[in-house]
């Protein structure tokens, strides 16, 4: 009791406040917004129809928007499977990666948690690699060394050339 009446909302606080039994309480709470799953549940099932993995730039952002849309679901009663989240996570690879797709299939992950984790690690290395062709294109001469011992004047005979000694 003490509990529910430190978390609750403050104008909540006040209507409650003589309840003693948390039993009554929670059941009045419950009352009291039961009307919110009917509000809730036609949007989570609409998000849940339209989400796509391949709308999302990263992998975090897309996790992030499933368990959003899970969590309201699961709040109005719908009943969320691990096979549920894979198949949608599946389903909605961009046409282009009906390869990686069907590897990932293969695979065959039993928990979501493991194809995200894949998938993350996946998003990684992919980043860590256009990095790589962004910093020295394919086909481009790598840059000199820093410490390379390379003179302008080597050859020019003695004496020339900056500083003190050989040159």
């Amino acid at each position: 009791l003490i509990f529910l009446r430190h978390h609750i909302d403050d104008g909540l606080k006040y209507e409650y406040l003589t309840v003693e039994n948390p039993l009554e309480l929670w059941q009045n709470l419950d009352d009291r917004f039961e009307h919110l799953k009917a509000i809730v549940l036609p949007k989570a099932l609409n998000d849940w129809s339209q989400l796509r993995f391949q709308d999302f730039k990263t992998v975090s952002e897309y996790n992030f928007t499933l368990f959003k849309i899970v969590s309201q679901l699961k709040m109005c009663g719908e009943v969320i499977t691990e096979d549920m989240l894979l198949e949608k996570t599946y389903r909605t690879f961009h046409a282009s990666n009906v390869l990686l797709q069907q590897q990932y299939r293969l695979h065959g992950f039993k928990k979501y948690r493991e194809l995200i984790g894949s998938l993350l690690i996946a998003e990684q290395n992919n980043e860590l690699l256009l990095q790589n062709h962004e910093s020295r294109p394919t086909g481009s001469a790598p840059l000199p060394e820093v410490n390379a011992t390379y003179s302008h004047f080597r050859g020019r005979g003695r004496g020339r050339g900056r500083g003190r000694g050989n040159g």
